[in-house]
């Protein structure tokens, strides 16, 4: 992680509620440039709602979100912030091959008028690489299967070596080597590039030694901020048995300091 003070991602007290139902309630949160984490809690927690009002996509009831220092809307230098979605939106009739797809995504680094130079056309390499997906570059996207799809946005992200990466999902459907270069890629990123990762996952197994932090979401409040070990502590694991995570999040087990039946917090950082 990097030692610098200044968040590139903050939110104070955010609130949001559709209608008269409250989704969060003044949700604090910060990332730190070079810091690696993951966001994770149970449908309905409230997480991909405060993904929304981080991305700029909501506009919060109350409460403030900063990226970069400044509000979402008014961030000027896009290429500082890498978004991959859920589900990758594009039109199937996309003429376009993955190479392409990729390249764009270093574009809005380089800058739309100037050809590619041998490190953006390195980079846009290292990006299909690090999905394996460079056997298919020549390939339309409208031939892709949705897996493979997925890893094209994926990639186009990581060619633009963005200062904040913000990941909803990203591995669902994708093989487990897949999964694995994926991670070498982040890490390449974070210990490299000295940028922030904010990974949105239930599958953390390939990820879980090298997260600096894991926040979990529950009834629209941080339920728990802090390092993996100390969550490990309670019983709940990342990475050794892979369906720990997500049952606990559902509910359907506790960890051991809530083996009583209290929906009792774990420690909370900062």
């Amino acid at each position: 992680m990097n030692g610098s003070s200044q968040p590139v991602l903050e939110a104070e007290a955010l609130s949001f509620a559709y209608g008269p139902e409250a989704v969060l309630d003044g949700v604090d949160l910060a990332v730190a440039p070079g810091e690696f984490v993951a966001l994770v809690g149970p449908n309905g927690s409230g997480k991909s709602t405060l993904l929304r009002c981080l991305l700029g996509l909501l506009a919060p009831s109350s409460g403030a979100v900063r990226l970069f220092g400044a509000e979402p809307g008014r961030l000027t230098d896009r290429w500082r912030l890498g978004y991959v979605p859920q589900t990758a939106a594009v039109a199937r009739e996309l003429p376009a091959t993955v190479e392409e797809v990729v390249g764009a995504g270093r574009l809005a680094r380089s800058g739309w008028r100037r050809r590619f130079r041998e490190e953006d056309r390195a980079e846009i390499e290292h990006a299909m690489s690090a999905v394996a997906l460079l056997e298919h570059r020549g390939r339309r996207v409208s031939e892709l299967s949705g897996g493979q799809l997925q890893r094209a946005f994926i990639a186009k992200a990581l060619a633009g070596q963005p200062e904040l990466l913000v990941l909803d999902e990203p591995v669902a459907g994708i093989d487990a080597e897949s999964q694995h270069r994926f991670r070498d890629s982040l890490v390449h990123l974070v210990e490299e590039h000295a940028a922030a990762v904010l990974l949105v996952s239930h599958e953390l197994g390939a990820v879980a030694d090298d997260l600096d932090r894991v926040v979990v979401m529950r009834r629209g409040h941080v339920y728990f901020d802090g390092p993996p070990a100390d969550l490990a502590a309670t019983g709940v694991s990342l990475g050794v048995h892979q369906d720990d995570l997500p049952l606990w999040l559902e509910g359907l087990v506790r960890p051991e300091n809530g083996s009583d039946g209290t929906d009792r917090p774990g420690p909370v950082g900062r």
